[in-house]
């Protein structure tokens, strides 16, 4: 029970908070300086601390005592600014991060002592990390070209600035083209080349691809064709990794199926998973194949290539236009044939996003479909969306460059398609 007049637990737990997150900003500065020689710093352990708690308290005040709380932040920033506009006298080498550092910890302080936990630990949080990677920002500083920061400009223009002004409503024949979902194929597509890009330059191009790969078919394996299909015709990585990439894709994008139609349409679950595991398995050996030809010298060598034009947004352009056409005939088949033809729909409506098809599925009354049918009604938009998956992966890197790739996915559909017997 609380006694009037007095803080609540609540209060006092703001308040301690509010120190700890404060004195843990401080530890780093702390750490991060320790080399500095006495007196020549802007701030310790304890300043940090110190501003953290009175951004606590001025946090329990604000409701009982506003005033008193404005004056005291108000007072604490002015010590901020006082002591950068001290240092910035005493020498021409100034930082402005030990002050913007301080106004954080009041800030996250008074978040504290309001109540809100959780956002000032978070704060506090990612002001640490990103006080921890001075160096390595840095270093990546200093090794970014022109070209890799027109790709970053480049990119954050079409996924920050162009994406959120477009609008989220049907538009066009039948209301089937959404403009900001169309745009999101073209931001996904082109975010994985350039996120490729980078893994390589990181990790090497072996790694790099692989990493991409997959962490991108948990979004979308048909993006993912499309870029590494760019990349493999301007011959900016060795077409072995670009196959292998593919492939591993594919192999991801079967576990996705599985595990969205789990969560979405349950019933369909088992039948689905007696035709997907043998095309997983197949795509995950073809990938295998596909990098042991590559170390045993029989595939192409290109990876002392250049990494160049990091940010390619052709692949991503021509797959929405693509996916705007497919999306007015599934439109019109729904038209024209009604329910009857939900299986044909599924199917052309997952040939380049597997997903929709299984979101549909989900979304249908329950007992629309019996269990065996819905399993064999949500393969073909997985045959479909692999088969589409090579005529893109051929059409744009060529049959030279991609035919392994293409192969794989082909296998990985006969394989599925041979264990049609035991669904049935």
């Amino acid at each position: 029970m609380q006694i009037d007049g007095l803080p609540s637990y609540a209060e006092l737990s703001g308040i301690a908070l509010a120190l700890a997150l404060g004195l843990l900003v401080g530890i780093q500065r702390g750490w991060a300086l320790r080399r500095q020689s006495g007196g020549s710093r802007f701030a310790g352990v304890r300043t940090y601390g110190l501003l953290g708690l009175a951004g606590g308290i001025a946090g329990a005040l604000q409701v009982r005592a506003s005033g008193l709380a404005t004056v005291l932040l108000a007072a604490c920033a002015a010590l901020v600014v006082l002591g950068y506009w001290r240092a910035s006298r005493r020498g021409t080498n100034i930082s402005g991060t030990a002050s913007l550092t301080g106004l954080i910890c009041l800030a996250a302080g008074f978040l504290a002592g309001s109540d809100e936990f959780a956002l000032a630990s978070a704060a506090t949080g990612v002001t640490v990390l990103v006080l921890s990677l001075r160096s390595r920002l840095h270093h990546l500083l200093s090794h970014i070209d022109e070209q890799e920061m027109m790709a970053i400009a480049r990119f954050a223009l079409i996924a920050l600035v162009i994406l959120p002004l477009l609008p989220d409503a049907p538009y066009g024949p039948y209301g089937a083209w959404r403009p900001r979902q169309l745009w999101l194929i073209v931001v996904l597509v082109s975010g994985f080349s350039f996120a490729g890009y980078v893994a390589a330059r990181v990790l090497g191009p072996r790694l790099g691809v692989l990493a991409t790969s997959t962490a991108g078919a948990l979004v979308s394996s048909t993006a993912v064709t499309a870029s590494l299909a760019g990349k493999m015709h301007e011959e900016a990585i060795d077409p072995a990794l670009g196959n292998a990439g593919v492939s591993l894709a594919s192999a991801v994008m079967f576990a996705r199926v599985m595990l969205l139609s789990a969560a979405l349409a349950g019933f369909a679950l088992p039948t689905l998973a007696t035709l997907a595991v043998p095309g997983m398995l197949v795509s995950l050996a073809a990938t295998a194949l596909i990098l042991r030809n590559r170390r045993d010298g029989t595939a192409p060598e290109a990876a002392e290539m250049g990494l160049r034009n990091p940010f390619d947004i052709k692949p991503a352009l021509a797959l929405m236009a693509l996916t705007m056409v497919l999306t007015v005939v599934a439109h019109w088949m729904l038209a024209r044939y009604g329910d009857t033809g939900l299986a044909t729909v599924l199917a052309i409506s997952g040939v380049v996003d597997v997903d929709s098809a299984i979101i549909t599925m989900g979304n249908l009354p329950a007992g629309t479909l019996e269990p065996r049918i819905a399993g064999l009604i949500l393969m073909p938009p997985v045959v479909l969306n692999s088969l589409f998956k090579s005529a893109t992966l051929i059409s744009i890197a060529g049959r030279r460059n991609g035919w392994s790739g293409a192969a794989a996915m082909i296998a990985s559909i006969l394989a599925s398609a041979a264990a049609l017997p035991l669904a049935l």
